[in-house]
């Protein structure tokens, strides 16, 4: 009894002790990210000529940026400052997510361009602040239209990876998409189907050459957030995107930061 006892106890502690080391191991990937898998230079370049949906930091790197939003004044800006920075071309689309109407406008004018990065980033709330599902504002399709069916649609440009076998998708999800989330309940749904939708397609095309990644970030200080506080936890939208950017060679799923990923570890720990 006393050996049976001590091999049980012998077997617990080694899987713990494995368990910590898995930990320790995937902890230490975003410590030191360009030792253990550093993303090359030209590795976005590689992949293609153009971003779709890009920004500030894939033009730095080397491609040339479509982006996509409702407003198109900020678009003419933000677009004038991002050729001015970096060199590349930037193409606007303006375009309103809630809406199924806009996909056609946007394939037209992707037509021609060699797309080899696509940003899956847009997302709204049920409602401005946490409330109960019934007290919320009316469930409408604007919600579905920009935080789903946007991420669905990007069939037209797979299937130009496809032809090509190479490609990056990254779509983003969220942290309160990870568990059931009271208060939140439609944009924690809906970004739990972006985690299931992303894992599911990369399975599917993974052997194809193309990488698609979830980036499940948590707290991030942009305008759907109403810019709270940056700090340690909380990340400006800038300082978020330059970090996530050098784990696209992690796996299926990043948090995005070395705070991010803490916050996981100790989530799993409790």
């Amino acid at each position: 009894m006393d050996a049976f006892q001590h091999q049980l106890l012998t077997l617990i502690g080694g899987l713990i002790c494995f368990c910590v080391l898995v930990k320790c191991i995937r902890f230490m990937k975003y410590i030191f990210p360009h030792t253990w898998s550093a993303v090359p230079q030209t590795f976005f370049r590689s992949m293609g000529e153009w971003a779709g949906k890009g920004n500030f930091f894939l033009a730095k790197r080397g491609l040339n940026v479509v982006m996509i939003s409702r407003t198109l004044e900020k678009l003419q800006r933000v677009a004038s400052e991002v050729e001015q920075t970096t060199g590349q071309k930037v193409k606007v689309i303006e375009a309103d997510f809630t809406k199924n109407s806009v996909y056609k406008n946007i394939e037209e004018n992707l037509q021609g361009l060699d797309i080899g990065v696509l940003v899956n980033n847009v997302g709204m709330l049920h409602n401005p602040l946490p409330c109960r599902f019934l007290n919320g504002s009316d469930i409408d399709e604007s919600l579905v239209n920009c935080n789903i069916i946007s991420v669905t649609k990007v069939c037209d440009a797979r299937a130009c990876m496809l032809h090509l076998r190479k490609g990056l998708i990254l779509n983003l999800s969220s942290g309160l998409g990870t568990f059931p989330c009271p208060l939140y309940t439609m944009y924690s749904a809906s970004k739990a189907f972006i985690s299931t939708f992303s894992k599911a397609l990369q399975a599917e095309y993974k052997a194809k050459g193309i990488i698609i990644q979830v980036v499940t970030p948590y707290g991030v200080s942009t305008p759907m957030t109403r810019y709270q506080k940056p700090g340690f936890i909380t990340k400006t939208a800038e300082e978020f995107v330059s970090e996530s950017l050098e784990y696209v060679t992690f796996g299926d799923e990043v948090f995005g930061c070395l705070a991010h990923e803490m916050l996981v570890i100790e989530f799993d720990s409790a």
